[in-house]
């Protein structure tokens, strides 16, 4: 099939859908005929996550790509998600239902400034974050998620020069439990950025008994207020097994779905934003990702995510080295 032009445009397929689709039959079919397998990340609407074939953070779906037998990855997440697939899988098609669908974290650390930065301080090992663009993670030494950026930084020696990338929040924070004094790039995500201590607080003070779970991405203060502090694979694990039965969650509210789902006897409160009056905070690049923008991305095998060959070359060895790291260290 031929995508229209307009579509090009908007990045995404906006074609109505016919009435009385059954839109969930219909994806699957389109699945199971394409040999297709639909990857999702926490952050996503529920009915996204109801319908992926795979749903996890980050270092989950790296590692699910990475050993897919499908010839047609589905990445229903932000742009880098899609290029992190892509470089992994460069013989595979790789779609994202909305390229619009970027990461205000990887955009907060453009390639050209962070590659002078680097150029900057020549005897530094450099570990990236993965929400980074493909040409930044070629610039990069190891790759590292919010699920293992600890072990990883900590498989270096203690004595090791370090730059650490885009996230301060997430680098300081791994600087406080390990001691270590990597020099950090100034970037940050516009979700975990924005959670307000005394909201937060303010939630604790109405619910005594609720745990407060906080991904690293915040800032330290509200990390310090934290009962949990850990990836978003980490904090739902740790909110199914722990005795608490209420919630605090200091992360994009997408992760309350799988929460609730895998314990709906347990109370889970999305912490609120700084500055609003929303009572939750979310990624306003995930929500890009729709039911109709998935059906046409499957119809129309459209948008594709690629790479330019020379950056894949080079990003793809840190991503690796990702891996293997967490494979040995049992991540």
């Amino acid at each position: 099939m031929i995508v229209d032009n307009k579509w090009k445009e908007l990045g995404y397929v906006n074609e109505p859908i016919p009435e009385g689709t059954d839109i969930k039959a219909e994806i699957r079919r389109m699945c199971k005929e394409k040999n297709a397998v639909i990857m999702a990340h926490y952050y996503t609407d529920g009915e996204i996550q109801d319908i992926a074939d795979f749903i996890g953070d980050s270092l989950a779906l790296a590692q699910k790509a990475a050993k897919t037998e499908a010839d047609i990855i589905v990445m229903c997440g932000v742009h880098f998600m899609g290029e992190t697939n892509k470089i992994l899988c460069p013989d595979k098609v790789v779609l994202v239902p909305d390229l619009n669908a970027t990461c205000s974290l990887a955009e907060s650390c453009p390639a050209k400034e962070f590659g002078d930065f680097v150029k900057a301080h020549p005897d530094y090992t450099v570990v990236s974050y993965v929400n980074t663009t493909a040409a930044t993670k070629a610039l990069t030494d190891v790759v590292v998620t919010s699920s293992n950026a600890r072990q990883i930084v900590e498989s270096f020696p203690q004595d090791e020069k370090i730059i650490f990338g885009p996230d301060q929040n997430l680098g300081n924070y791994i600087n406080s439990i390990t001691g270590r004094n990597m020099l950090l790039w100034n970037g940050a995500c516009h979700v975990h950025e924005k959670f307000s201590l005394e909201k937060i607080l303010q939630l604790k003070a109405e619910h005594p008994k609720a745990k407060i779970l906080v991904h690293p991405e915040c800032k330290g203060a509200v990390v310090k207020v934290a009962d949990k502090v850990g990836s978003t694979a980490a904090l739902l694990k740790f909110s199914i097994s722990d005795e608490a039965t209420e919630f605090i969650v200091a992360t994009e509210s997408g992760i309350l779905h799988e929460m609730q789902k895998a314990c709906p006897d347990k109370t889970f409160i999305p912490a609120p934003p700084e500055d609003s009056t929303c009572a939750c905070n979310e990624c306003n690049f995930m929500k890009l990702i729709t039911m109709q923008k998935l059906y046409n991305c499957l119809k129309y095998e459209w948008p594709t995510v690629e790479v330019d060959k020379d950056i894949a070359e080079k990003a793809v060895k840190p991503i690796n080295k990702m891996l293997e790291i967490s494979e040995k260290l049992g991540i």
